[in-house]
């Protein structure tokens, strides 16, 4: 597999081609188990093929510290045995992988998943389940709240810094894959969350909805009332938009400014240093913090190790509507969304680094969803962001919506890509790029379908995939500059 790089906000392939990548999460979710202690997706049987001819190269490869330690300092090597094969397996069908290390509300002692039970320290305050949504304890867990708290304090536990261990348990994982062709980096904690100054975030933002349902003045007050009184009750969330959620949400900023500097910042650097002990290969992954989901802004630094700017690193934001994972989805607000997506590219741009959207997306029945989608993937390509979508389940690549996710994009650029579109409508997709020198291996670009015109400056061909499900065009262009349009 080619060797990816980083030139500023690019990546780029030992070829000198900018590189753009698609993929999908595949995460394993439980915690230990001694009946099964093997990883939850069997790389034998997973559908790399078909996988492959959807366009996808990329996945992030998720699990838990749970599953990997569930008693101290003694790792799973079952687990550790089976994403070595899952990466194995990737670099068969060309697909890069970065490994996430997965949490939900802390621990599954907090009723989520993540950390063994060993590392959840709540000190004087019990758990409580959920009663409607998943995310209940980042809003009022204490237990949830004091786990995050002594995480991010590095508390000991039998004389050792929980930090330490994780950082422990990350270089033990690494040591056994780092050789791995596929292997593309390293996630080392989802959706980060500040723990008790989480709660404190919470009761800001109820505030700020209240302050701002009654005084703001593009919140029409009748029309709000008419909308809850609806057979649609859910369309009263419509007069939210973008910019009144970033109103509601901005008393917010210094407390989460706080959290990203002190806290998560130094604890990538930390778990950087630790990798670099073992390996010089695979990028680190910088997430935003849980509330930057709702477009409060990041302030996450640069990721040092030994006093000195990772070569190797990368913005990997997550962002969604506030009915996500629910069936209103097909209500999801493209104002809202876009606003936390633009707030990311402010950080991407401020980080000097490129972006994986990390997760994105969700989804519900019929198709009242699909044009959302399409507006996102319209805003990632503005902005040449790879992706990674939220999430591979059994028999997603036949469901009806594979037909809005799978789409044309570039793979392989030779030269700096200076835009890409895809015309849904118009079914046309539009590449152009600055091509400075020659090069021997071609531009990719893949297609879901089979073109019936293109038009370039060069030589091509259409090579149809294994599955006959999509084509990768390949194309010999000379230095200049390159448009390539493409008509279906």
């Amino acid at each position: 597999m080619d060797k990816i790089t980083i030139d500023g906000m690019r990546f780029v392939d030992e070829h000198g081609r900018e590189r753009i990548f698609s993929g999908m999460n595949v995460v394993d979710k439980k915690d230990f188990d001694k009946e099964n202690p093997s990883y939850g997706y069997n790389p034998d049987t997973f559908p790399f093929e078909e996988f492959r001819a959807r366009g996808y190269d990329m996945i992030r490869l998720g699990f838990t510290w749970c599953a990997m330690e569930p008693v101290p300092g003694r790792y799973n090597r079952q687990l550790i045995a089976d994403l070595g094969r899952f990466l194995d397996k990737c670099e068969e069908y060309g697909i890069y992988a970065y490994l996430d290390c997965h949490q939900d509300v802390y621990s599954s002692h907090c009723y989520g998943d993540g950390a063994p039970r060993w590392a959840t320290l709540t000190d004087k305050y019990v758990p409580r389940k959920q009663i409607a949504v998943w995310a209940e304890p980042y809003f009022y867990g204490n237990a949830c709240f004091r786990a995050f708290d002594n995480f991010w304090a590095n508390t000991k536990y039998n004389r050792k810094g929980l930090q330490d261990y994780y950082a422990d348990m990350w270089k033990t994982l690494v040591k056994a894959v780092k050789d791995k062709p596929a292997l593309f980096g390293y996630d080392f904690l989802n959706e980060p969350f500040p723990g008790a100054d989480g709660g404190r975030i919470f009761r800001t933002i109820i505030k700020g909805v209240a302050k701002t349902t009654l005084k703001d003045s593009q919140i029409d007050k009748k029309e709000l009332i008419k909308q809850g009184l609806g057979s649609e009750k859910i369309r009263v969330l419509d007069q939210y938009t973008g910019e009144v959620l970033r109103k509601i949400t901005s008393d917010c900023d210094d407390i989460v400014k706080r959290f990203d500097t002190e806290r998560y910042s130094p604890f990538v650097s930390k778990m950087a240093a630790a990798v670099r002990e073992v390996t010089d290969r695979g990028a680190m992954f910088i997430e935003n913090n849980y509330y930057s989901n709702m477009g409060i802004p990041c302030c996450n630094t640069p990721v040092q190790v030994n006093g000195e700017r990772e070569k190797m690193q990368v913005f990997a934001p997550h962002a969604y509507d506030l009915m996500v994972d629910t069936p209103a989805y097909k209500y999801a607000s493209n104002s809202r969304v876009g606003m936390i997506f633009d707030q990311h590219r402010v950080t991407q741009e401020r980080l000097n680094v490129p972006c994986i959207v990390g997760e994105w997306g969700s989804c519900a029945e019929g198709d009242g969803w699909y044009p959302h989608i399409r507006f996102l993937q319209d805003k990632f390509d503005s902005y040449k962001w790879s992706n990674t979508y939220w999430c591979y389940f059994d028999d997603i690549l036949k469901q009806d919506f594979m037909k809005v996710l799978t789409r044309p994009r570039p793979k392989a650029v030779t030269g700096e890509i200076i835009s890409y579109k895809y015309d849904f409508d118009n079914r046309t997709f539009t590449l152009k790029y600055n091509q400075e020198k020659k090069f021997k291996v071609p531009t990719v670009i893949y297609v879901d379908k089979k073109p019936e015109k293109i038009e370039c400056n060069g030589k091509y061909k259409v090579i149809e995939l294994p599955g006959n499900i999509g084509y990768d065009i390949e194309i010999k262009t000379d230095i200049g500059e390159q448009t390539v349009t493409i008509e279906f």
